[in-house]
């Protein structure tokens, strides 16, 4: 019995460890420290998220505005602001990059806040 017991208790923290947010070995260290930020802060609804992106054959980040009107932010791998393609008064972010949506391949989900 004591061995089922520890099978099903190994079994349920395994499962529990594969469900934490695990980073992959590329993201630059911005990135690193802006999660870390994220989840100093209350959180948020909808939940604070970062993509990755493939645009115009160059790695970008992508991290969604958290409310209406504001700016989503898409930053390089050197972390340098590249633009905002969406949100603002208009939904159409600041107008530097209107073909994103449409030219962005290759979504890769890199963090998401899964606090309750």
């Amino acid at each position: 019995m004591r061995n089922y017991l520890f099978v099903g208790l190994f079994a349920f923290c395994a499962c529990s460890a594969s469900k934490k947010n695990t980073l992959p070995d590329a993201v630059p260290d911005c990135i690193n420290t802006l999660i870390a930020t994220y989840k100093k802060e209350p959180t948020q609804n909808p939940p604070r998220s970062i993509y990755s992106y493939m645009y115009h054959s160059k790695k970008v980040f992508y991290i969604p505005a958290i409310c209406c009107d504001q700016f989503s932010l898409l930053m390089d791998e050197n972390c340098e602001v590249i633009a905002h393609p969406d949100g603002g008064f208009t939904g159409k972010g600041d107008g530097k990059l209107n073909d994103f949506k449409s030219a962005r391949t290759n979504e890769k989900l890199i963090w998401a806040d899964d606090r309750e």
